[in-house]
């Protein structure tokens, strides 16, 4: 299975119309690529804040509510067109940030972030998710990892037990430190719970807000690096701050396979981790 991997520069529009026309380009692209799977980055919709006049950072989250609606429609029609799945740029709804995921038969759910950035929480004031979806696809099973969320192996331990073999980190990240964070967490859950874990990035400079004023990182998937995989854990990678899809493909009977019967099996003696912590004071 082809997945495709957006490295996604956040632009400014001249009206809705432009903003869909770009989408659109976007989906058909990868399409015509012949990927199943298109992985938007977070916080790509912010790009919608063009559209609105002269709001703040405050002022954005509210205001943006009213392209809610027409953005599910629009990633719903694009889903079923080209008969791919979509995981959407994700976007705060009810200052929540929220990344939809839409399927070919036009049905849809979502994933919201759980743990906030510093500036999430003491600036924008982006509040938490309470809960964690799996998506049973035609595809395979498959999890999402907001950015940040992706730092913690956690959550994404709970989303391998119940099933995940691909997670998703959609990502946007201000430094170069915070992009090889969020890689370096994909990674480490890539190795910890056996799966496949893939990273989409927003690119380049956009000013029209302080939420994705700069953007830097590239596009990757990432693998056990165990049996039937890189050494080294890594699939593919993209050029660093550079737009475009990066493709790569997936097998789920790879990821059951180095389950079973891996030089190591991480996922399956997570359990062992039990040992008590004691003090001991060295003079």
């Amino acid at each position: 299975m082809k997945i495709a991997l957006a490295q996604y520069p956040i632009e400014q529009h001249k009206n809705l119309a432009a903003y869909e026309e770009k989408i659109t380009r976007w989906v058909k692209e990868a399409a015509d690529a012949q990927a199943k799977l298109l992985v938007f980055p977070e916080y790509g919709a912010m790009e919608l804040v063009s559209l609105l006049p002269n709001a703040d950072l405050q002022q954005s989250i509210d205001a943006m509510q009213q392209f809610v609606p027409g953005f599910i429609a629009l990633h719903t029609k694009l889903a079923k067109q080209y008969g791919v799945y979509i995981l959407a740029s994700s976007l705060p709804v009810a200052r929540i940030n929220t990344a939809y995921f839409f399927a070919p038969d036009g049905n849809y759910g979502a994933q919201e972030k759980h743990i906030m950035t510093r500036f999430e929480r003491e600036e924008w004031g982006i509040q938490s998710g309470k809960t964690l979806q799996v998506f049973d696809t035609a595809l395979g099973k498959i999890g999402i990892a907001i950015c940040y969320d992706v730092e913690f192996p956690l959550l994404a331990r709970k989303l391998a037990e119940a099933g995940a073999e691909l997670i998703l980190v959609p990502s946007c990240t201000d430094t170069l430190a915070g992009y090889h964070r969020v890689k370096i967490g994909a990674q480490a859950r890539a190795l910890e719970n056996q799966c496949y874990v893939a990273q989409s990035p927003t690119v380049g400079e956009a000013k029209l807000s302080p939420a994705t004023d700069m953007n830097i990182g590239a596009a990757g998937l990432y693998s056990p690096p165990d049996i039937g995989f890189p050494d080294n854990g890594i699939l593919t990678e993209g050029s660093l701050n550079q737009p475009g899809w990066v493709y790569a493909d997936v097998n789920f009977d790879r990821i059951k396979s180095v389950r079973r019967h891996g030089a190591v099996r991480n996922f399956t003696h997570w359990d062992e981790q039990k040992a008590e912590v004691e003090m001991m004071k060295l003079k």
